[in-house]
């Protein structure tokens, strides 16, 4: 059905009983599978055509090789369309992030089981992907996080959303530092449902060939849930300890200051020897002043929002983001010359006017012209 080369593979698998599983394969292994336009533009038609196919059950969306599910967005593009246009609105930045939210829009109210195999990294793009699925699985190599902060970007993919259904002081202390959790994390944190172990994807798709599946979606649902958590209760002592859980109540903590440069300090001054703590600090300090400012906003502005208008908001700051300069800078610094030496705008947060995160905030459209206006309308 699909060429070695696609950018993304697919597979209709026929179940026993005549049903079929769509399985999506991200299939660029030497990128990590990062997430680029040309997969988007190919994800999106064929899961709106496994919705319509009553002959689908669930689909299946994974990685290829066993090093990641997807790395994060594949933004060399995105950082050429920028430098092409300083100052400006690049009509690229405006599809791909346009283009991207709707797919991962679709994941999160798609209706029928998607089960995301997040083995080993699942960044930025990808966690964008994972997260709205209705079955989550991590693995013992599962690496997730959100490091947009080192490039002058911010959590978005619906991170406004989900950081803020974390427990207390988790989604603001994730989006600031980057900080990479493990399977544990994510159960804890609810960016996971199961925890099994890659080598057994084989037997467990053998097993999902063998559920008796109906054309009732909440009961698909169901049967997929049963497989995953009878395989789950083989695999539970061979997960990993909890990086979250020994800083949890110093992260609670966050939840209740009212100023960024009070979350900043209570950040650096928290107590613990261990690496993990130490890497968070580190990325907390390498990171754009600004960027922890919209971190902090969209912390307190996506407690009120539905899940349609976070994407539209966030959609909003990417754009922004990509005519302000310091994305490209975070990108160049990082990826591009790997010089680590980011030349941000301020120096620190307390540097930043309001006034630049003000413009941050403002949407560049009007309503009824808003790229992302069908999101959460009824034929949507």
């Amino acid at each position: 059905m699909s060429g070695a080369n696609d950018v993304v593979l697919y597979q209709e698998l026929t179940a026993h009983n005549g049903k079929k599983i769509g399985v999506a394969t991200l299939n660029s292994e030497k990128s990590l599978n990062a997430l680029s336009l040309p997969m988007v533009e190919s994800l999106l038609p064929k899961l709106q055509a496994w919705q319509a196919d009553n002959s689908i059950s669930m689909v299946l969306l994974q990685g290829a090789g066993d090093k990641a599910f997807c790395a994060g967005g594949d933004i060399r593009d995105l950082y050429k369309a920028m430098l092409d246009k300083p100052g400006e609105y690049a009509p690229y930045v405006e599809e791909f992030f346009t283009k991207e939210y709707t797919l991962d829009y679709l994941i999160h109210t798609f209706g029928k089981p998607v089960l995301v195999w997040g083995n080993g990294i699942v960044m930025g793009g990808g966690l964008g992907l994972m997260a709205g699925a209705s079955h989550r699985v991590v693995t013992a190599t599962s690496r997730i996080a959100m490091p947009e902060m080192a490039i002058g970007l911010y959590p978005d993919v619906g991170a406004s959303w989900f950081l803020n259904r974390m427990p207390a002081g988790c989604g603001l202390f994730l989006g600031l530092t980057g900080a990479s959790i493990n399977a544990a994390d994510a159960k804890f944190i609810g960016l996971a449902d199961n925890f099994l172990l890659h080598e057994r994807k084989a037997a467990l798709l053998e097993k999902l060939l063998a559920v008796k599946w109906g054309d009732t979606v909440a009961l698909n649902h169901q049967k997929l849930s049963d497989v995953l958590r009878s395989e789950e209760d083989q695999c539970r002592t061979q997960m990993p300890l909890s990086n979250i859980r020994p800083h949890q109540g110093a992260i609670e903590t966050l939840a209740n200051l009212k100023s960024l440069p009070a979350v900043i300090a209570s950040v650096n001054a928290m107590q613990g020897e261990d690496k993990w703590l130490q890497k968070a600090k580190e990325s907390l300090a390498y990171g754009s002043p600004i960027t922890a400012h919209i971190v902090f906003e969209l912390l307190k502005l996506g407690q009120s929002k539905i899940l349609a208008d976070s994407f539209r908001l966030e959609l909003d700051l990417s754009v922004q983001c990509g005519k302000l300069g310091e994305f490209t800078e975070g990108v160049r610094a990082l990826l591009m010359d790997k010089d680590l030496q980011p030349k941000w705008q301020y120096k620190t947060v307390s540097d930043v006017p309001q006034s630049v995160i003000d413009e941050l905030f403002r949407s560049p459209w009007a309503a009824h012209e808003h790229p992302l206006r069908e999101l959460g309308q009824p034929d949507n």
